[in-house]
């Protein structure tokens, strides 16, 4: 079974990333943010960390607000550096942990925590600035990442106590996790800064302190804090902290403090620090899997996470239809299209053939197959009637009327 060996507790401001890039290690302004991770990364060379979940906040770089959830959970086998307007930092990048990732997200939806999933999204400061210094990779990283971006900056956001909840469902999540591993959480943001307004800069070290105090003592009385009581004491942006209650209600009651430290250069207050458990678990309810028996149902394909991840090339390339410029290349030359896309020999074979049974087969969502119908100019009910083996003729008699409709405007629009 998977285990929770500690948490790590970070600033993520995009001072830790420069201060790295620009090897200041021995300026004196500096140097106390390279001494501050010095403890942490023999920590977790000597705890053999094989996942750190990661939770950060997204800084409108790979999220915009055209689509913003509360919580989202990386689900991709590999997390590039994001370009956030002057290129990309010179890392690799980070290794996922997709399995882990999936039975999490089972496991806490049945606790009933819907969360988004994302794929496809490179990853910004959040998550590099603080995990770059905890690592000297060569081409890889030592350890995997599981990133949970949360929507701290669109309001309304998640109270901190939902916070809190969450990480006890994570840390119920992971320990049913079967494989061997071992799991630290890391909490990235904070402490206390804004960056907007007239109140730009300030800080509060006595609050931060007295948070970091709670964190480890008292963590339900900072889940009873609004946003603007947060915002009041750390700073607009410094109410982030409400991300670290995640990291805290993975853990047990009681912690053990092992390292924590404290600097203010300038603009943000960077803290670290490593926990690790000193209490036992209460035990769980067992979860009852709401897929399970479904494998009974023949001719029946639910849309997982696993089938998404397979075929989530093939997915791309038809759900990009609704682009009339693709729609267009598509007409005049589909098989060109599909090798300038990197569609496989037998992707690309089950679109030629308009196999839509395969296509089902093979991963893609029929939601998706509906616009590839509409392009190529049949029904709805010629796929349904593929879908069963039976011409559309034999399918309308089983039918209560004879009816044809596609999703498109017009046929061949």
């Amino acid at each position: 079974m998977a285990r929770i060996i500690g948490a790590i507790a970070t600033s993520h401001t995009p001072t830790i990333g420069f201060a790295k890039d620009r090897r200041l290690e021995n300026d004196p302004i500096w140097k106390p943010i390279f001494d501050a991770y010095a403890p942490i990364r023999a920590w977790l060379a000597e705890k053999r960390a094989d996942v750190l979940l990661t939770i950060y906040n997204d800084h409108v770089t790979s999220f915009f607000f055209d689509h913003y959830s509360p919580f989202a959970l990386g689900v991709d086998a590999l997390y590039p550096p994001a370009d956030e307007g002057g290129g990309a930092r010179n890392v690799p990048p980070l290794p996922g942990a997709p399995e882990l990732a999936r039975s999490i997200a089972t496991s806490l939806f049945a606790e009933e925590f819907d969360i988004s999933f994302f794929r496809g999204k490179p990853i910004d400061h959040g998550c590099f600035s603080p995990l770059s210094m905890l690592a000297d990779p060569d081409g890889t990283w030592p350890w995997k990442v599981l990133p949970l971006q949360v929507g701290v900056l669109q309001f309304p956001i998640p109270t901190a106590r939902r916070c809190y909840r969450l990480g006890a469902a994570l840390g119920r999540a992971i320990r049913a996790y079967p494989s061997d591993l071992n799991v630290v959480i890391v909490a990235t943001g904070g402490l206390s800064h804004q960056v907007h307004g007239e109140r730009c800069g300030f800080n509060n070290p006595e609050w931060d302190h007295q948070f970091l105090d709670l964190l480890e003592t008292d963590p339900e009385a900072l889940t009873t804090l609004t946003h603007a009581e947060y915002a009041e004491r750390g700073g607009f942006e410094g109410a982030e902290v409400i991300m670290w209650l995640i990291m805290r209600g993975a853990m047990t009651e009681r912690i053990r403090r092992l390292h924590r430290t404290y600097y203010l250069p300038s603009m943000t207050a960077i803290a670290t620090a490593i926990y690790e458990n000193d209490g036992e678990y209460p035990p769980a309810a067992p979860l009852r899997e709401q897929l399970e028996g479904v494998e009974r149902l023949a001719g029946t394909y639910p849309y997982t996470l696993e089938r998404s991840a397979k075929a989530y090339r093939l997915n791309g390339f038809l759900h990009d239809l609704i682009i009339p410029e693709h729609r267009e290349a598509f007409r005049r030359d589909a098989d060109a299209l599909m090798t300038a896309r990197g569609l496989t020999v037998e992707e690309a074979d089950l679109i030629r053939r308009l196999d839509w049974r395969g296509l089902i087969h093979f991963g893609v969502i029929f939601f998706v197959l509906e616009k590839l119908a509409a392009v190529v100019g049949v029904s709805n009910l010629h796929v349904y009637a593929a879908m069963r083996g039976q011409t559309l003729e034999e399918f309308q008699a089983t039918r209560n009327a004879k009816i044809e409709y596609g999703v498109g405007a017009r046929r061949g629009s």
